[in-house]
């Protein structure tokens, strides 16, 4: 099995002086970096090539940890672009996972695999209830479609092949998956209708992303929250801190 991480983003002020770093994937929370802990879920359910999208500080620390280190963009989508392109097309699936995953394990990762479908592009989703629970008193998080409310996790599935055809339409889906609105614009304008009036269902999208992207796609319901709990800002890393 084969996977991508993305770390490129990087932190400023005073999540970045709190954080000590100023490349989010190398903050260290619950006793090691954040990309520290994806590596190690990933390689712990069977994953056997690992590349990193990161800049000279993840290139130093993590060189001779993974097989491949990718230079990284300014730019969040292009970095998107260059994770789907980090390996040749090899009749393998890509496993693509985000480095903000302070609580993601081996077992987490190992139950969204079990549960793809070989052909299609796949998103881990957390119900909301779950997450609450698992993560009492966080940061607001999750989005309502059609009334029902989930999280958005930070793993997801690119199926043999699919990666350079839908390259550029699924940057623009990444950089929209935490704002539904931009998501249903992006499909079509009847879905954005739907979700405008609350009519917009899980069901919907995944019918919309097969149309746009010409791959059957896949929300893998009731993952492990701690898939879809990232660290976007300085309100998570604190929260992080203080569980710890």
């Amino acid at each position: 099995m084969k996977a991508v991480i993305t770390a490129g983003g990087r932190i400023d002020g005073a999540f970045a002086q709190v954080a000590g770093t100023q490349v989010k994937a190398l903050a260290n929370l619950r006793g090691m970096t954040m990309l520290e802990r994806v590596v190690e879920s990933l390689r712990a359910c069977g994953v056997t090539r690992i590349a990193i999208v990161g800049g000279a500080e993840v290139r130093a620390s993590f060189a001779s940890r993974v097989e491949a280190i990718v230079d990284e963009s300014p730019s969040g989508s292009q970095n998107l672009l260059r994770a789907l392109r980090a390996w040749p097309e090899d009749g393998e699936a890509l496993l693509y996972a985000t480095s903000d995953l302070p609580y993601v394990t081996a077992a987490a990762v190992g139950d969204f695999v079990d549960r793809l479908d070989p052909g299609a592009i796949a998103v881990s989703l957390s119900e909301f209830a779950a997450y609450a629970s698992r993560f009492p008193g966080s940061p607001a998080a999750g989005i309502t479609l059609g009334g029902e409310r989930v999280v958005n996790g930070g793993i997801f599935s690119i199926p043999a092949g699919a990666s350079a055809p839908i390259a550029n339409t699924a940057s623009r889906f990444f950089e929209a998956r935490k704002q539904p609105w931009r998501m249903a614009g992006l499909v079509s304008p009847p879905a954005l209708l739907r979700f405008l009036f609350g009519r917009l269902r899980i069901a919907d999208l995944e019918a919309e992303a097969t149309r746009v992207l010409a791959y059957p796609a896949r929300a893998v319901r009731n993952c492990a929250p701690e898939l879809a709990f990232d660290v976007d800002g300085i309100a998570e890393y604190e929260y992080v801190c203080a569980q710890a």
